[in-house]
């Protein structure tokens, strides 16, 4: 008798399901449609045997760059973001996420600019830009950057969204795709003593629920990603979400259980009644009345923007040394 299907099997007919890891070993073993790389992962692939020729080659070209050391790091820096999203992109048949510099979080032009310089270089390095989205952090300059980038055909993947309006603001502008943070909410709500009694009460799981059914109700074409797991019981109560971004540990988990997974998400009608757009005012005035919303946005734009001067440190040490 034929064993009945994994969990990850399972949840493959009901969401895209998406790696959250730049590990091009974990992703050929799993086989996600789409992954995503940033600071910490690339920072983590100078260690990785795969990338070692890569590295040899990036560091060995700077030799040939102008400018004091802190330009160097980061053309080398920039030019390692897509040598890796190139080799993840030989990997998946979707998508690469590649993240903006999150010291540019509150600066829509320079946003703009980086995500171009990206485009252009992995169009260079034969990445289509139809392969790639720009991930930038959903400030409301964010917001408006992505959706300048849009009308350029330059998809987006929104991250750290953590509030209704956020995610209401990101689909008015056009954009491709939203990460909201499953696990990061949890996260915030037990560190205050309020641990919910069953998964349906998880608010990271109640809050990517109501932004999917509103985008459903509106008839919008963002994507809906839930991302930052802390369990499969958080994947499972979203299985039917239009994307889903888990790590591989998550993954080998439901690949090794079996059982039925029924989908929990399921798009409405598409209709009802659409209230005025989301202003500047309004996006601050939300923002700051969720205190939730407002510490991990900025907790989290700190924490990436430590993660790319982390990985600035570590490759103007190499420079040095090479």
């Amino acid at each position: 008798m034929a064993a009945s299907p994994s969990k990850l099997a399972q949840l493959r007919d009901l969401s895209v399901v998406v790696a959250d890891t730049g590990d091009a070993e974990a992703i050929a073993r799993l086989k996600p449609v789409d992954c995503t790389t940033n600071p910490t992962l690339v920072r983590k692939a100078l260690d990785l045997p795969v990338y070692a020729d890569l590295v040899e080659a990036e560091l060995e070209r700077a030799r040939e760059y102008d400018g004091d050391l802190a330009s160097r790091t980061q053309r080398v820096v920039d030019r390692l973001t897509v040598g890796v999203g190139r080799k993840l992109a030989g990997l998946v048949p979707g998508r690469v996420s590649t993240e903006v510099d999150a010291d540019l979080s509150f600066d829509t032009e320079a946003t703009i600019a980086k995500a171009r310089q990206f485009i252009e270089m992995y169009q260079d390095a034969g990445v289509p830009r139809e392969r790639v989205l720009i991930k930038i952090a959903a400030t409301w300059e964010g917001i408006r950057a992505a959706k300048a980038l849009q009308d350029e055909g330059i998809d987006c993947n929104l991250t750290l969204i953590f509030n209704r309006t956020q995610a209401i603001a990101c689909a008015e502008g056009g954009v491709f795709l939203i990460s909201p943070f499953v696990g990061r909410i949890l996260d915030w709500h037990v560190a205050r003593g309020q641990t919910p009694a069953t998964i349906d009460d998880d608010p990271g799981v109640r809050f990517v629920r109501d932004v999917y059914a509103e985008f459903k109700r509106r008839g919008s074409p963002t994507v809906v990603m839930g991302a930052s797991f802390r369990s499969t019981a958080q994947i499972e109560a979203l299985a039917g979400c239009d994307r889903l971004t888990i790590s591989p540990d998550l993954l080998e988990k439901l690949d090794a259980e079996h059982g039925e997974l029924p989908r929990r998400l399921v798009p409405g009608d598409g209709t009802g009644d659409v209230p005025p757009p989301v202003d500047a005012a309004r996006f601050a005035r939300d923002l700051a009345d969720d205190a939730m919303a407002s510490e991990k946005l900025k907790g989290g734009i700190d924490a990436f923007a430590q993660d790319l001067d982390a990985l600035r440190a570590t490759i103007a040490q190499r420079l040095q040394a090479h």
